[in-house]
């Protein structure tokens, strides 16, 4: 089971396959999909999830969220379309 809270990267990966960041993030690009879907604004997620204060850091604290969001959601594709594949 991956670790429930981890810091993140600046930057989520962008690797045309899951990496280990991905393996040990999968909790993370879960509950930003989960906090995306309930329409949670961008800054209490990257607070609460990210761990970046918006306020002190707002640049990077965009930077982190849009692109771990973005992670998350191509991840969520790649593995239903890998499941797809194996049935």
């Amino acid at each position: 089971m991956p670790p429930i809270d981890l810091d993140v990267a600046d930057l989520a990966p962008s690797h045309p396959a899951l990496t280990p960041y991905d393996e040990q993030h999968a909790i993370t690009y879960m509950r930003l999909l989960d906090a995306d879907a309930e329409g949670a604004d961008w800054r209490e997620v990257a607070r609460i999830v990210l761990h970046i204060d918006p306020e002190r850091e707002p640049d990077r604290a965009r930077r982190a969220f849009d692109s771990h969001l973005a992670r998350a959601r191509w991840a969520a594709r790649e593995s239903r379309r890998v499941a797809g594949q194996v049935r």
